[in-house]
């Protein structure tokens, strides 16, 4: 098969089944990202966490169902808003918090804060604070995989925003130039920042602007983690077979402000109930009772296991330290640079 294939030619339901358990698995790893974030707010509400904190709440069905597609050896590349991707991915919940605390026992050594999570080992490249700045370097991460005849992807998240900058349509040009092994994930959550998409783009479709280039795109309902893992899938399946990069628009909604300093002015409350209920937690749970007679019990089960992690969690990360003052130029200067 060639890199370059039509959506024609993987319209095929993706080879993992989804039965009762590995929807359970599904609903435990959305609130996992949801009670983590609550959690930041309680902790940056405390003037624990410093710095900006950019919450996915009602986002989650993205992070979870993407990642149900991705192998271990795939690279993952995200924006500021990537605690669910970081958690997705198998980051551990007390190197993430450790992280947004500052503490070197953080998945970025404490450096990061909450816009920059990265790890390595599990080709989780962060965390970008920059608009779009993340696209490029997933573009280059494909095409190394690429070149070194790899059989991995690189999957790509970004915000609707991004697509209106340079970065995005340069990658998604190369990448469809080059077939590269590239997943590229819109997350059209509506703003960028505080300006509503149709201020932001003449053609709001963004899966078909993605589909000027030659990449293969189309738009899925992101607050339906079912939805969206079985797009996930089909996209990934493509690109692994040699189809080149795909694109997915996933249409979902943030329920919190585009930053905890965000006075969130833009937008009317209804809309946001509006969205809320079609809540991805929820649209699951209720697809749960009546598929596989899960009930208020199950459910407390799950809730109580999710805050006995998070506990261990914020408490594993509390143990860690701050870097001490001489480590501060560390990893700055290469080691040639420095003084005798």
């Amino acid at each position: 098969m060639t890199r370059r294939t039509t959506a024609a030619a993987h319209r095929g339901r993706p080879g993992s089944p989804v039965d009762a358990e590995h929807r359970y698995d599904l609903l435990r790893e959305m609130l996992r990202i949801r009670r983590f974030e609550e959690r930041c707010v309680e902790l940056y509400s405390a003037g624990e966490i410093r710095g900006f904190v950019h919450l996915c709440i009602g986002e989650e069905a993205v992070s979870v169902g993407v990642h149900q597609a991705l192998t271990s050896e795939d690279a993952v590349v995200t924006t500021y808003r990537e605690h669910g991707h970081a958690l997705a991915r198998g980051v551990p919940m007390a190197a993430v918090l450790a992280e947004m605390l500052g503490r070197v026992t953080g998945c970025s050594r404490g450096r990061g804060g909450s816009m920059h999570l990265f790890d390595a080992g599990r080709r989780f490249y962060g965390g970008h604070g920059i608009v779009a700045g993340g696209i490029p370097v997933a573009g280059g991460l494909a095409l190394a995989d690429l070149m070194r005849g790899r059989p991995d992807l690189t999957c790509c998240f970004f915000g609707d925003g991004a697509v209106a900058e340079g970065e995005f349509h340069e990658t998604a040009n190369l990448a469809a130039l080059w077939d590269l092994p590239l997943l590229m994930i819109c997350e059209n959550n509506l703003y960028a920042m505080g300006t509503p998409l149709a201020r932001e783009h003449a053609q709001t479709d963004l899966a078909a602007r993605a589909a000027s280039y030659g990449l293969v795109a189309w738009a899925v309902d992101g607050m339906d983690v079912l939805a969206v893992e079985r797009a996930a899938r089909r996209a990934a399946r493509a690109v692994r077979e040699g189809g080149g990069p795909y694109f997915l628009e996933l249409r979902t909604y943030r329920y919190r402000a585009h930053s905890m300093y965000d006075p969130d002015l833009y937008r009317d409350k209804a809309e946001i109930e509006r969205w809320k209920q079609r809540d991805p937690i929820t649209l699951l749970t209720e697809r749960m009772r009546a598929d596989d007679g899960f009930d208020d019990t199950a459910l407390d089960l799950v809730e109580k296991d999710v805050a006995e992690e998070l506990e261990h969690a914020e408490a594993g990360a509390r143990e860690g330290g701050l870097e001490p003052p001489e480590d501060l130029l560390r990893f700055v200067r290469s080691p040639a640079e420095e003084t005798p």
